[in-house]
């Protein structure tokens, strides 16, 4: 357009190619370069190619040029503060963000939506939500961005509540047939463990759906059946998953990389070998063989089966190995007792310049834990701290209690638990008490269950895990004391379920 010289660029085009250049190699510079031209050249600039401007360099991260730049401009309208505020979050500017928005001058509902999207995206859920509570008592209404983002709140705060007066004033607005809120309703009640009613509101979606024929409809399809596999997988309703990807794969629904995910920890998580490798003969049909979280998936899955050797094969055949790949092999190495050859994993880890993660040092404390590597693990969870930077966690110092419990120092554990101020931790408490029952210690198992019951008077599980402690050692009276003493408190146990 520039090379034939008949037709100068307007507003529109420059706005346009600004958008073009997030999606190639070089966008960065190609950005700058239109920016250049358009200040050569004198161009008159309105509000929407100042967004734009704005809007690219947000993009690259440029928090500094979005800044200065905004303040340069004599006209903003609401885009031009939701960009800033847009990037304000993505670069975690947590504590002028609240300010920043409270500023603006018009808070429209895309406005809302920024703020409240960008603080879950941070892990800010009680935020997101007081500012929810905000936004409806000054009366801006939901549109379908809103509500989605609202149930995807409820989801990450496990708010059955929430989500059930969001889920109304979904049928209020007319919005119930929106894909993308659909989708976050069904989520919601599968994060909330309400998967009745999940299967409710799917047949009702999947009767909607089938009668829509475009790609984006075909899509939702396969993103229903997902989600709804996926819920009765975290739940541990593999059987009910199982029946539905039989029946996502009857009515000809295109399977996606997430569900094949799903149905492989299925498998793992129920030892399904025969299941696990038809999944992985699908995978490699499907052209998914090297994608990340499947190989990691299918690790696990091999070596939960008890083919360690199978898992072992599998991570070497993955091109690409990131962290997640290597935490799983060593957790695998660890799951099977060989404590040296996970210590060896990790230590190639390191020399191929992976820096390890919380996860990789639960898998690493583990394995020596299970081997009974003492001085390895000690030396690991000293340079997690120390060299590493990475806080302990409550599986860091439960693999750290059950390392001690196994070797039969107990009282370590007992100077570890208080020198590192996790007596509060429940946890710690009911690895210990293994610990003392691995070790027919019942002098000190007396002292431990104490605490532990002191720690939690109203968990059904803290007293089965004393009693069943005490019966496996033959002190049935302690048992029955326990028993009662649960009774007497009124704790009571959920009834177990099976799929077989």
């Amino acid at each position: 357009m520039q090379n034939e010289g008949i037709v100068a660029p307007n507003a529109f085009t420059l706005s346009t190619a600004l958008k073009c250049c997030a999606s190639v190699n070089n966008g960065l510079l190609m950005g700058k370069a239109i920016h250049g031209w358009i200040t050569r050249n004198g161009i008159d600039v309105d509000v929407a190619l100042h967004n734009s401007l704005l809007d690219h360099y947000s993009k690259f991260r440029m928090f500094d040029y979005v800044k200065r730049f905004f303040g340069l401009m004599d006209i903003k309208d609401s885009t031009s503060w939701n960009i800033v505020m847009a990037a304000s979050l993505r670069k975690g500017d947590m504590e002028n963000i609240l300010d920043f928005f409270w500023r603006l001058p018009i808070k429209t509902v895309s406005s809302w939506n920024t703020i409240i999207g960008g603080l879950l995206q941070q892990g800010l859920e009680i935020n997101a939500l007081e500012l929810l509570h905000d936004m409806v008592k000054v009366g801006t209404a939901f549109n379908r961005v809103t509500f989605s983002i609202s149930l995807i709140l409820a989801s990450s705060l496990k708010s059955l509540v929430l989500g059930r007066q969001i889920h109304c004033q979904l049928l209020r607005s007319g919005v119930n047939e929106d894909p993308f809120a659909c989708t976050s309703l069904l989520d919601m009640y599968c994060k909330c463990g309400k998967m009745d009613k999940a299967s409710v509101i799917f047949r009702e979606l999947k009767l909607v759906s089938c009668s829509k024929g475009s790609q984006d409809d075909l899509n939702a399809r396969t993103v229903l059946w997902s989600t709804m596999i996926a819920g009765y997988v975290q739940h541990g309703m593999v059987k009910d998953a199982l029946v539905y990807f039989n029946s996502m794969i009857h009515e000809q629904v295109e399977v996606d990389l997430f569900t094949l995910t799903s149905v492989v920890s299925a498998s793992a998580n129920t030892a399904l070998l025969e299941l696990g490798q038809q999944i992985h003969a699908r995978t490699l049909k499907l052209g998914h063989g090297q994608e990340v979280i499947l190989c990691s998936s299918m690790i696990d899955m091999y070596a939960k089966c008890g083919k360690l050797d199978d898992a072992l094969s599998f991570f070497r055949q993955t091109r690409t190995r990131n962290i997640v790949i290597w935490s799983v092999m060593i957790s695998s190495y660890g799951m099977h007792g060989l404590g040296n050859e996970a210590v060896q994993l990790f230590e190639s880890m390191k020399k191929e310049g992976i820096r390890p993660n919380e996860v990789s040092f639960v898998g690493i404390l583990t394995a020596c834990s299970h081997a009974g590597l003492i001085e390895e693990g000690c030396k690991y969870f000293k340079a997690m701290i120390d060299v590493y930077g990475i806080q302990p966690g409550i599986e860091h110092f439960a693999c750290m209690v059950d390392l001690f419990g196994r070797a039969g120092h107990l009282k370590e554990i007992k100077d570890f638990v208080y020198e590192n101020g996790i007596h509060h931790l429940r946890e710690v408490w009911k690895s210990y008490v293994s610990s003392c029952w691995l070790h027919k210690n019942v002098e000190m198992m007396n002292w431990v269950s104490k605490k532990l019951l002191e720690l939690d008077p109203d968990e059904a599980d803290s007293y089965l895990v004393v009693s069943n402690t005490y019966s496996a050692n033959h002190a049935w009276e302690n048992a029955a004391k326990v028993r009662g003493l649960m009774l007497e408190r009124e704790v009571r146990k959920i009834p177990g379920q099976s799929w077989i």
